[in-house]
């Protein structure tokens, strides 16, 4: 019954949540409203048990002597923007805004300008020609990345234009192909979980 509860659970939710797409009508809207409002407290009990095993996890290196810098930061972060945002608001001007604004903005920036220079070093390394594939992707980063600035405005007045037909057709072509694929994976996921054919979340 431990196992047959939970799966019983999943199939007749996912089962519902299938059904409602394909009927209309206003009970079909109401169980999709409270399917949403369902969602919503899960969503809420997950963020709780995140940030218990998050604590569990710190207060373990902690105790453990494992780095304890990294750990103590993160608690006194975790917790003092949560003590901050209770009892003193999140409104524009309030401490925890400025920790935001003054702190974590400008941390989120010096982290995407670090990563843009591992981003160079891996495309230097993908974009050598060593075959066929690769070739067209060194040409197409090379017409996009010159194209897109207003050097390639210099160069010649249809390379943006030529630049800007390659991101509208065959980028897009390829990323309808992937949102295809992402889908049928998480619909073949799904299905598996549904059936009781993928039974390690009960474990």
């Amino acid at each position: 019954m431990k196992k047959q509860v939970p799966l019983f659970i999943v199939f007749f939710i996912g089962l519902l949540g299938f059904l409602q797409y394909f009927i209309t009508g206003p009970l079909s809207k109401s169980v999709y409203t409270l399917l949403l409002e369902w969602f919503q407290g899960v969503q809420g009990m997950a963020i709780i048990m995140a940030v218990i095993s998050l604590t569990r996890r710190h207060f373990t290196n902690v105790r453990k002597g494992k780095n304890v810098f990294y750990s103590l930061v993160t608690l006194i972060s975790l917790y003092g923007m949560m003590i901050l945002g209770i009892f003193f608001g999140i409104g524009k001007g309030s401490i925890f805004d400025k920790i935001y604004e003054f702190v974590m903005v400008p941390l989120n920036a010096t982290t995407f300008s670090l990563l843009s220079f591992y981003m160079a070093s891996a495309a230097y390394r993908a974009f050598r020609a060593r075959s066929v594939e690769s070739a067209l992707l060194l040409l197409s980063a090379f017409v996009l990345m010159i194209g897109l600035t207003s050097f390639g405005d210099v160069l010649s007045e249809s390379l943006p234009y030529f630049a800007q037909w390659v991101l509208d057709v065959p980028n897009l072509a390829a990323q309808r192909g992937i949102t295809l694929g992402i889908a049928l994976g998480i619909l073949a996921t799904s299905l598996k979980i549904m059936l009781g054919i993928e039974r390690s979340w009960l474990e």
